[in-house]
């Protein structure tokens, strides 16, 4: 017999029935009955992971409201898996330390910085058990440990295929058992045993990996914003909150530092799964916040921008871009066939397709530009294929145009602009040389 004194457990359907993980059946002797869409919500027990950013959980008041709102969720009959980051500043208190020792090995530092969402893991699931609910924490020592990565530390990857393996196998069944799971999700383990850290924001890929892997219905972002922002709230006075947002705008914003969501995560977003970004201060996973919605961009593409050569023009004179009515003047002419703008103190470039109007726009600006004060000259190049190449934050890779510009240096293929805009880096080449220049980029990034 077990008694707990003082604690009133949660009602909820039985873990241990036979019918635990079918859908409730609703009989009735009316023909033709049909349930509402709300009846058939209300029937289904939806699979949530609910990730908890370390400001989320930086002191003890916080981490009891935080396991009130998963225990809410609880009682409503909902099934969920808990990510939880390490509380507070504890990772960057680790890592300071661990950067003024002398000579610690890169595996031994994982091994230490690992130690606040392993604490954080415990703390949590302890937290649940106080309210009657049965939880239970994993730890990267334990055998059925579910995230497997490679081995970059303090900068891992998930190895996708076996991680989704291994939470089917170990993480579903104690979810279908009625029992919340708990995991710290700044971390990972290799296939030899050896805990790994998946670098700043590894609990948001985390919890899209474990959301992938079981097919949940939802993963909730618990922040100290009240969600995504319109700006910078420390830059912008009026910024305001998004109710929804698309990944491809998501992506722009992520690339711009703004740290709300994981860029590395973004990849293993499901777009059959919504993430909702909320406040921590609602104690409630049911929060309004942001929406994100579609799934992730593909690992790496790379392909001709447009059907049409490409032609760059160069306006050239002084201050130009300072110089609103002639810029004004500019874009009138160029809006319907602008591919991409580049510009210095002293000129700007215009990348346009070469449609059947463009000697007709080469001649206005050409018009534009002579007949301005701080104007001089217009030069144009023609016939050239602009390659874009995309991938989630690869403007954090590093050696990316090095690897690009070697590649097509090795052929003999000449460069004549190279631009790069949100996890995308745009390529200029002779359109004659377009398909091989474009495999040749994808090769080099796909062999490194």
């Amino acid at each position: 017999m077990v008694i707990f004194t003082g604690i009133s457990l949660l009602q909820r359907p039985s873990s241990r029935s036979k019918h635990q993980n079918q859908t409730t059946v609703f009989t009735t002797t009316e023909p033709g009955y049909r349930p509402t869409r709300a009846l058939r919500r209300r029937q289904r027990r939806r699979l949530i992971i609910a990730k908890f950013g370390g400001s989320s959980l930086s002191n003890g008041k916080k981490v009891s409201l935080a396991a009130e709102s998963v225990a809410r969720e609880y009682s409503k009959g909902n099934r969920l898996v808990v990510v939880v980051s390490a509380v507070g500043r504890t990772t960057d208190e680790l890592l300071e330390l661990t950067n003024h020792g002398a000579g610690i090995v890169e595996t031994d530092r994982d091994d230490i910085l690992a130690m606040g969402e392993r604490t954080s893991a415990r703390i949590f699931a302890a937290s649940l058990k106080s309210r009657g609910i049965q939880a239970r924490y994993f730890d990267p020592s334990d055998r059925d440990w579910p995230i497997i990565t490679d081995h970059d530390f303090s900068n891992a990857n998930p190895l996708r295929t076996s991680s989704i393996q291994r939470i089917r196998r170990y993480v579903k069944p104690v979810v279908e058992d009625g029992i919340i799971p708990v995991i710290g999700g700044f971390i990972g383990r290799t296939r030899d045993g050896r805990i790994s850290t998946l670098g700043r924001g590894g609990s948001d890929t985390t919890a899209l990996l474990l959301a992938t892997a079981l097919g949940a219905d939802e993963v909730v972002l618990v922040t100290s914003a009240p969600g995504i922002l319109t700006g910078d709230p420390f830059l912008i006075r009026n910024a305001h909150v998004l109710r929804s947002i698309d990944m491809k705008a998501l992506i722009g914003i992520a690339d711009s530092g703004t740290k709300f969501i994981h860029r590395k995560a973004l990849r293993y977003k499901d777009p059959a799964i919504s993430i909702r970004v909320i406040p921590s201060a609602s104690g409630r996973l049911d929060a309004q916040g942001t929406q994100i919605t579609g799934g992730p961009l593909p690992e790496l593409e790379v392909k001709i921008h447009n059907p049409d050569p490409v032609a760059s023009i160069t306006l050239v004179g002084r201050d130009l871009p300072q110089n609103p009515e002639l810029i004004r003047k500019v874009t009138r002419i160029i809006r319907t066939n602008l591919v991409a703008i580049s510009q210095d103190s002293d000129s700007a470039i215009l990348y346009l397709s070469q449609a059947p109007s463009l000697r007709g726009q080469i001649s206005r600006l050409h018009d534009v530009v002579a007949k301005d004060p701080h104007g001089l000259a217009l030069a144009a190049r023609m016939g050239m294929a602009l390659i874009t190449v995309k991938g989630v934050g690869l403007e954090e890779t590093p050696g990316v145009v090095a690897r690009i510009s070697d590649a097509l240096r090795s052929s003999d293929i000449n460069i004549f602009g190279v631009l790069t805009i949100t996890s995308s880096v745009l390529i200029l080449v002779d359109w004659k040389v377009r398909k091989q220049a474009g495999k040749l980029i994808r090769d080099s990034l796909e062999n490194n």
